[in-house]
């Protein structure tokens, strides 16, 4: 299961070694990373997605919490937040391709089709420009492939997520958030988070690697 963690962070250096070893020391996954300015000084916001087992998400959150450098942490789902991701393809369109020069109209309907943008335009290659969710980005990269085109490069963001502002309860229904309905949204402020039990706490964890 993807877990998408959002942490404010202090910007300084080290800060991506120091979350990148604790993941590590966790023994999971990290998909995808993401890091850039906030709206608060001196402080940078990091998307985290991660392979975890579902129970793994209270750990996980607790985990990066007891890092100094963290001031916020919050885990968000797909009906609470909006979630998109950047992704530039290169595709190759020259007279060598199957389809000849006649490939670039095709191309061009296919970026329509899927609300993407041409950003550039060379004698042998367009490249793409397409913001939405990840299985979008996906569903483009298999029409190209399935039809018979060249993918030179593929370069990707990652995931990037903002919780929703407050809405009314029939657009939250639609969401699928039923637990906001009864309530205001969550707050990213968490409280500290309560002491691990035995069974939960991971030998080692915050452990400084041997040289």
């Amino acid at each position: 299961m993807l877990h998408t963690f959002v942490a404010l962070v202090q910007d300084k250096p080290g800060v991506l070694t120091r979350v990148a070893s604790l993941f590590r020391r966790l023994n999971l996954n990290i998909v995808s990373l993401t890091v850039g300015e906030s709206e608060r000084a001196d402080t940078s916001r990091m998307t985290i997605v991660c392979e975890a087992p579902e129970t793994a998400a209270h750990r996980i959150r607790a985990s990066l919490y007891k890092l100094e450098i963290t001031s916020e942490i919050d885990e968000v789902s797909r009906s609470e937040a909006v979630v998109r991701e950047l992704c530039l393809i290169k595709v190759g369109a020259g007279p060598k391709e199957p389809n000849g020069l006649h490939s670039r109209s095709q191309i061009f309907e296919l970026a329509n089709v899927f609300r993407a943008k041409v950003v550039d335009l060379a004698p042998e290659s367009i490249m793409l420009e397409m913001t939405g969710s990840s299985s979008k980005i996906e569903g483009l990269i298999q029409v190209l492939r399935e039809s018979g085109y060249t993918i030179l490069e593929i370069s990707r963001t990652g995931r990037m997520a903002m919780r929703r502002g407050k809405h009314t309860s029939r657009v939250l229904k639609a969401l699928g958030t039923a637990d906001e309905i009864n309530g205001p949204a969550p707050s990213t402020q968490l409280p500290p988070p309560p002491s691990l039990t035995a069974d939960e706490t991971i030998p080692g964890e915050f452990a400084e690697d041997e040289t």
